[in-house]
């Protein structure tokens, strides 16, 4: 950290603290050449996921629209709110921890529907019919038979 009284690059840290609600850390510092004290904060860089939509385009991720989706499939659900703000936030977590920059529309579609097979299967098959894009009958049924699958291994 450069002084920013004598310009030496070098400094001693004296007191480190959390500071804006634990937004930033303050940290008082001493300068190693001309020993003036200054204060610094430092601030996480938070960059925005950008989401890469199946035509192409990209948007900058949006929380609340996986939020209004989740809402949409467990309407007259006995699925609390708090469950899918729970979900929610795991979701963008978990995408975040990817550590990429650019995620797939696609990616996030899987990990909604990943969450909502736990949650609620009903909520699951409302969502997976509107996202997976069902043409006929016999795709709903499929994805049907794979969840009852998957239902009866872990009985």
């Amino acid at each position: 950290m450069r002084c920013p009284f004598c310009g030496f690059y070098e400094s001693k840290v004296l007191d480190t603290r959390s500071a804006d609600d634990g937004n930033y850390i303050r940290r008082r510092r001493e300068c190693a050449d001309c020993t003036k004290r200054f204060t610094t904060y430092e601030k996480i860089e938070d960059v925005p996921l950008v989401v890469v939509k199946k035509d192409g385009k990209r948007q900058v991720y949006d929380s609340t629209k996986i939020l209004n989706g989740l809402i949409k499939a467990c309407e007259k659900r006995p699925v609390a709110l708090k469950e899918l703000e729970t979900v929610t936030e795991e979701i963008e977590r978990d995408l975040k921890n990817k550590l990429e920059r650019e995620i797939s529309s696609s990616l996030i579609g899987e990990l909604v529907m990943d969450k909502l097979k736990n949650l609620d299967e009903v909520a699951y098959v409302r969502f997976a019919s509107v996202y997976r894009e069902f043409k006929d009958i016999s795709t709903f049924l499929k994805e049907i038979e794979g969840l009852l699958r998957t239902s009866n291994r872990r009985e």
